[in-house]
């Protein structure tokens, strides 16, 4: 029956000129794939000429897919090529979060939780779809990354860094759905049947899932290769000395792995959890799908065959009043997915990203539990030149002032109500305050969760808000050291100092 009622409107719908135009258009320098119904034609493909588009149509194309990937040459792609040969090919990376979600109001609350946690990091140009479905696509385009971090092309740190950036997006977007959630919302879920994911039971972190595929050849050679979920399975010839036939899939299982743990199934199948605590995407069947090599999305304006509904670019503030009768595919107009965007826009939320992952990850790998050191009659003289300095006022890292001044002023005992009064007082002095909300936020977070002392003055986390540290603060390589040893004249065999100064993130 949906085959029936797409095939009645393909022809039509693609004949309309802006449409190829837009499906046209948003191809360059991506892999493409036409979906004939149920089955996907050859990869890798790529558009020409606009034409194109309604030749695939004419020989049953009913929808369109493409990369995130930007790349120098699409059709140079092979399958098995090496992470140096793609690198080479690849010329940059869209971030695309595909909510995927089977209640559409919910859906759309998550669209609007994650809009707003890029409004938060300074992001206004980017592209929003509907799925054609229940679901939506936003992409935050190539322009506005910065183009080398750390020495290192941002091109070539696919998929690790889009897929840091995901997580984070998760994770602050997550706090901001809690904001705009009814207030029956778990009882309208009870007795629901949820997708749960994999836990890992040494940190409670979500795992990641892969095929684990089990090669085999005729010459009796046998491999063991492991792809992400929902990656393809690439073939490959076998290594043996004069053999090099292709070899023949034995085997497939799951395989969970801890990114943070560095834990396996294969290794510790024990400390694997098929439950989770439902976090609130998870509850609503909600997940940004993770970024992996050649994944390929519904491009804008290609028709879905389910539903024969146009995946139409909107407004992000359009979200709210949206309904699928609006991606009705003879009533629609075109707009571009992708935006007018500022370069490096999106600097910031990198940086948060990077700051968030490192942070987190360091907090589940610490092997002792830091206990503060309780100093009355706190003077701020006493404060290293550099927080003394951040006490001033911040134009620029704000957010990352905010999470050292939290930590040092928890880790040397001040008490609650201290900190917030200097946190507030603190931030007054910014040339643009942070919102009031967002320090709540923070504040509550670290007081859930067990006290960190601040970044060492070594790492690049106080260069990258324009704070460079002293001479003598490096010696002292804590801040919460600096601290201590103004404040007090000791004996620095019993000191706490020492296990601050072996402090190492």
């Amino acid at each position: 029956m949906a085959l029936n009622k797409v095939r009645k409107i393909t022809s039509l719908y693609y004949s309309r000129p802006e449409v190829q135009k837009a499906i046209f258009d948003f191809s360059k320098n991506r892999e493409i794939s036409a979906r004939y119904f149920d089955a996907f034609g050859k990869r890798p493909d790529s558009f020409q000429y606009i034409g194109d588009v309604f030749q695939m149509v004419k020989r049953g194309a009913t929808s369109f897919h493409c990369s995130e990937e930007l790349w120098e040459d699409p059709l140079k792609i092979s399958t098995g090529m090496s992470e140096k040969q793609l690198n080479e090919l690849r010329i940059g990376w869209d971030l695309v979060l595909d909510i995927d979600c089977k209640w559409f109001d919910y859906s759309k609350l998550a669209a609007k939780a994650i809009l707003q946690v890029l409004k938060n990091h300074n992001l206004k140009n980017i592209g929003v779809k509907f799925s054609g479905s229940k679901g939506w696509h936003i992409l935050i385009p190539w322009k506005t990354f910065p183009k080398e971090l750390r020495g290192e092309p941002t091109k070539d740190l696919f998929p690790e860094v889009p897929r840091i950036i995901v997580n984070y997006i998760k994770f602050m977007a997550e706090k901001e759905l809690k904001k705009i959630l009814p207030k029956d919302f778990h009882q309208q879920f009870e007795g629901v049947d949820i997708k749960r994911g994999i836990k890992c039971m040494e940190c409670n972190e979500i795992v990641n899932e892969y095929n684990y595929v089990t090669f085999s050849c005729k010459c009796g050679r046998g491999e063991y290769k492991k792809f992400l979920k929902g990656e393809v399975i690439k073939e490959f010839n076998c290594p043996e000395y004069k053999c090099g036939e292709k070899l023949i899939i034995k085997e497939e299982r799951v395989y969970y792995e801890c990114h943070k743990c560095k834990l396996n199934s294969k290794e510790n199948p024990d400390k694997f959890s098929k439950t989770i605590e439902e976090d609130l995407f998870e509850l609503m069947g909600l997940d940004i799908i993770l970024v992996s090599p050649r994944h390929l999305f519904r491009m804008p304006y290609s028709l879905h065959e389910k539903t024969s509904l146009a995946s139409v670019v909107i407004n992000s503030d359009e979200v709210s009043d949206f309904q699928p009768k609006d991606a009705d595919p003879l009533k629609v107009k075109v707009k571009n997915f992708l935006p007018e965007s500022k370069k490096e826009e999106a600097t910031e939320l990198l940086r948060e990203a990077l700051d968030w992952n490192k942070e987190s990850n360091y907090v589940e790998k610490k092997k002792f539990d830091f206990k503060p050191v309780v100093l009355k009659n706190l003077s701020e003289k006493n404060f290293p030149p550099s927080i003394q300095r951040i006490l001033k006022g911040m134009s620029d890292g704000r957010k990352r002032a905010l999470f050292i001044l939290i930590n040092l002023f928890r880790s040397v005992g001040m008490d609650k109500d201290e900190l917030e009064k200097r946190i507030y007082g603190w931030n007054k002095e910014n040339k643009v305050p942070l919102k009031e909300g967002y320090i709540k936020s923070q504040i509550s977070w670290s007081y859930r969760n067990k006290i960190v002392p601040p970044p060492n003055f070594d790492k690049d986390y106080y260069k990258g808000i324009g704070i460079i540290p002293t001479e003598e603060e490096i010696r002292y390589k804590n801040p919460v050291s600096y601290v201590i040893k103004k404040s007090f004249n000791f004996d620095k065999k019993k000191s706490p100092v020492k296990e601050i100064r072996n402090f190492k993130k």
